[in-house]
């Protein structure tokens, strides 16, 4: 079984609290983090960042699931557990590397069989 079958209450299938992720992870991009491409797909999320430092790299993402939690469970009137404990994340070592990762984001919707209104995908407009 994968994250990508769609199992689970998939909350984030709502474009509301699909949109409620996508500007968390903007709201400081530039400021505390460069964020590159990105999907919220019904019960995950995929996304590049670049942290400026360790200390940002082990808080921001608590932050963004606790934030965005938070604000999903008030917005429908629901309580509960949001997210996984712990994120899983990769360290991007490569130009090859990071290719595949944006192409990986960019057809994870496609692999999943979604249609446009199940997930929300915003492609970096720099280079990362």
């Amino acid at each position: 079984m994968t994250l990508d079958q769609c199992f689970g209450h998939c909350e984030l299938r709502q474009p509301e609290a699909a949109k409620i992720v996508s500007e968390s992870l903007q709201k400081f991009h530039r400021i505390r983090y460069f964020l590159g491409d990105l999907v919220v797909m019904p019960n995950h999320v995929h996304c590049l960042v670049a942290f400026a430092d360790e200390t940002t790299a082990r808080r921001q993402p608590g932050a963004w699931m606790r934030f965005t939690a938070r604000k999903i469970n008030q917005k429908f009137s629901r309580s509960g557990v949001l997210w996984f404990p712990e994120p899983f994340d990769h360290l991007v070592r490569n130009e090859d590397q990071l290719c595949y990762l944006r192409e990986y984001i960019r057809d994870n919707p496609t692999k999943a069989k979604l249609a446009e209104n199940e997930f929300l995908y915003r492609k970096s407009k720099g280079h990362f």
